[in-house]
């Protein structure tokens, strides 16, 4: 009985941990070494992303009745779990990037946004840019014509203003001959 209810807080904390997260990522971390350890964690943490390690009994029962179940067929071995409430691609990028430099750092499988993916799933995730690249991107779209609209305009305005563009006058036109009567 002392078992299970030193078990509950873990599981609770895991809970909350995943409640509202917009992506949570499995990864077995056997093999790294302490220095290598700390730089993930602090990359992590820079970019609001929880990442902790809990045995994978814990996970399970903290992943049952949710949509993080599908992972429960990943944890094997010893797993650690990134979790991102905001931005949806981070723990995959940060993670793929570290396993890149780190190669005893494995991704396994993860849940962005409702819908689980394998390993491969995960690295493709990685390479979607951040949120704000991607608005950084759009808005740069955005302002590339209204920018190149203003230089046009501020080019007429330099060469004589709006004189440089009017056309020669148009003559009036005569009143109409034909005369309608009525009879």
């Amino acid at each position: 009985m002392a078992k299970i209810e030193l078990k509950q807080p873990i599981v609770a904390e895991i809970s909350e941990n995943i409640k509202d997260a917009a992506s949570v990522v499995i990864v077995d971390y056997q093999g790294i070494t302490v220095a290598q350890d700390t730089a993930l964690r602090k990359q992590l943490r820079e970019a609001g992303v929880v990442y902790k390690v809990y045995k994978n009994t814990m996970m399970t029962r903290a992943f049952a009745g949710t949509e993080f179940e599908g992972l429960t067929s990943y944890l094997e071995r010893t797993n650690a779990i990134a979790i991102s409430k905001t931005d949806a691609t981070a723990p995959a990028r940060i993670l793929k990037k570290f396993a890149a430099e780190c190669p005893a750092l494995e991704l396994k499988a993860g849940v962005v946004e409702g819908i689980v993916y394998d390993a491969a799933g995960i690295t493709e995730i990685a390479n979607i840019p951040s949120r704000e690249e991607l608005l950084s991107k759009f808005l740069g779209s955005i302002q590339s014509p209204i920018t190149n609209f203003a230089r046009v305009i501020n080019q007429i305005a330099e060469k004589g203003g709006a004189g440089a563009c009017e056309a020669a006058p148009v003559a009036e036109e005569a009143p109409a001959a034909e005369e309608v009567t009525a009879e």
